[in-house]
């Protein structure tokens, strides 16, 4: 049986696992575990369930939400979080809870698994198929491990040991140290290296190995600046042995297919077609009305972002050259952007009046912009009364799918994602906007590679750090010239531009940013705007507290051992 066949079967597990979802509740309604591990198949079943969790919203089921809080994402309603975008998150904050409870549902899941399944016998399960299960739970626990560990700092280690269903109303734990959360995840991911395959039979494709267990250590190690490590495991990832190659079609690693190559160490496995609701949230957040199920695109990408993108010869895009007094004037911006439409809405009757050299600009750009992001007068195929049409994004007042046209649930002049956006109804696959079957990478060889970049710059290796970005520039659907930079500064800052336009939409700026003890130049005192230069909101990063989440005050008042966070007392 396929694997994302048996992730969605096996979800049965959570139903008779006896673990519960939450650290300090014990679910009496479910079966014991006296009913439950009793052979292999049993074991498949529990495991499937520790990777289910990873879906949970505030885990990785919308951490591609999480770029509207950078420079590189704007967005609106709660779905995008708009308290870390105006500074308004407390430690009461829904947010901050849920995040907190989650990972550590998937802790306990994990936790559960390993208990039991260590005390599985020999003529229950295959000792070396034990030892394989075992180090795929650590590597998990690992996951949840390190969320907790990048937003709230140090938190409370449970493992195994805590048995949830004897245990569950003292667990009340003080906070342990940063150091002792990383060394715990560490020595999870050394099980995990120690025990997991280099690959898996095709029927299992997705689930974690070996490399994935090097790679997620390797930026373990980034997060933690110690450079020669992380080097150690990355270099390892890299090694023929493990098969991992660049996707020769960008854009295509975001679609059914290239979602399974080789260049994804690890990521959140999704699937859809006739029955098969089991993907993820991005449709109805990303999508525009235009999109499958009518959706409401609260999260888009930021006019900083296109902008980093660079003309397919190398050379940054100068607005003012094309289009004289851009950068000054809204009324010349909307000279450049805005459309009117006929008084009935149907056509378009007047087009800006440069209109093509706009769209020749964005034409030119590096390949990643267009695959990344829907931009003014370029098109996209939607689903507008039950059938696929092809819309165009045209920027002006009154727009409707049904007449051909993009519409931004917001009517707002902005970017927009189509990266992870269903095109029409994907041929089928997808039967709801909530579950749009695309797998979601939460480490892919793209990523390594530029924090490869990033390690080797720290260590005065310019010219392997250079190697490394321009082999992500040259895959070759990007085909981008080489850089040119050699000094350590000039290079570290072509790396965060490079995450930025590689890894768009996949939630991995915000952690960047706070890594980098860079949020507050990137973020804070910076304005979301439209195309036009019309102010949306303004941006709130408070560097004096930020750069760690608040502990939730429902925690802390069960436990009044969680010593808050610095700046959120």
């Amino acid at each position: 049986m396929n694997y994302k066949l048996k992730l969605i079967y096996f979800m049965l597990c959570l139903l008779i696992m006896s673990s519960c979802y939450e650290l300090d509740r014990y679910p009496f309604d479910k079966p014991s575990s006296g009913t439950f591990w009793k052979n292999e198949m049993q074991v498949h079943q529990g495991l499937m369930g520790v990777y289910q969790t990873l879906k949970q919203s505030n885990v990785y089921g919308t951490k591609f939400m999480t770029d509207s809080h950078t420079d590189i994402g704007i967005g609106y309603d709660g779905q995008s979080f708009p308290q870390l975008d105006n500074g308004s998150m407390t430690s009461t904050s829904g947010l901050v809870s849920k995040k907190w409870r989650e990972c550590y549902e998937g802790v306990a899941q994990a936790n559960n698994f390993i208990m039991n399944v260590s005390a599985m016998t020999d003529e229950m399960i295959d000792a070396t198929a034990k030892t394989s299960y075992l180090g795929e739970a650590r590597f998990l626990r690992s996951l949840y491990y390190f969320e907790l560990l990048t937003f709230y700092g140090g938190v409370p280690i449970y493992d195994e040991t805590t048995d949830v269903s004897q245990d569950f109303s003292i667990m009340l734990k003080p906070r342990n140290s940063v150091d002792e959360v990383r060394k715990f995840i560490l020595d999870d991911l050394q099980e995990a290296i120690n025990s997991l395959p280099v690959s898996w039979d095709s029927s299992e494709k997705g689930r974690a190995t070996k490399s994935s267990a090097y790679a997620i250590r390797g930026k373990v190690h980034l997060y933690n600046v110690e450079y020669s490590l992380a080097i150690a495991d990355f270099e390892e990832v890299v090694k023929p042995e493990y098969g991992h190659e660049l996707y020769s079609d960008y854009a295509g690693l975001f679609l059914p297919g290239g979602d399974e190559s080789s260049e994804m160490i690890f990521a959140i496995q999704n699937m859809g077609g006739l029955g098969q609701d089991n993907g993820m949230i991005y449709g109805k957040y990303l999508g525009t009305r235009t999109s499958f199920g009518s959706c409401w695109n609260n999260s888009m990408p930021s006019t900083e972002l296109v902008n980093q993108y660079e003309y397919k010869d190398g050379t940054d895009v100068d607005w003012d050259a094309l289009f004289p007094g851009f950068s000054s004037s809204d009324d010349v911006k909307y000279d450049v952007f805005e459309s009117q439409l006929s008084e009935d809405l149907k056509t378009v009757v007047e087009y800006p009046t440069e209109i093509d050299k706009l769209k020749g600009l964005y034409e030119n750009l590096d390949p990643r912009c267009a695959a990344t992001v829907i931009t003014p007068y370029s098109e996209y195929l939607g689903w507008v009364s039950n059938q696929p049409r092809l819309c165009t994004w045209v920027l002006a007042s009154g727009t409707k799918e049904a007449n051909g046209f993009v519409r931004h649930n917001r009517s707002w002049y902005s970017y927009l994602w189509r990266k992870f956006v269903p095109a029409g109804n994907m041929d089928g696959q997808i039967n709801n906007r909530a579950h749009v079957p695309i797998n979601f990478p939460i480490i892919r060889l793209a990523d390594v590679y530029l924090m490869m970049a990033e390690c080797y710059n720290e260590l005065s290796q310019q010219g392997k750090a250079v190697q490394y970005i321009n082999a992500v520039r040259q895959r070759s659907s990007v085909n981008m010239p080489n850089i040119t930079e050699t000094g350590h500064d000039e290079i570290f800052t072509r790396i965060i531009r490079e995450r930025a336009v590689e890894l768009a939409g996949e939630g991995l700026r915000y952690n960047d940013l706070r890594r980098w003890q860079l949020a507050g130049e990137y973020v804070n005192g910076t304005s979301a705007r439209e195309l036009t230069g019309e102010k949306l909101y303004d941006r709130v990063f408070d560097e004096t507290r930020d750069y760690l989440w608040p502990i939730p005050l429902t925690e802390i008042e069960k436990n009044p051992d969680l010593i808050p966070n610095p700046g959120w007392q």
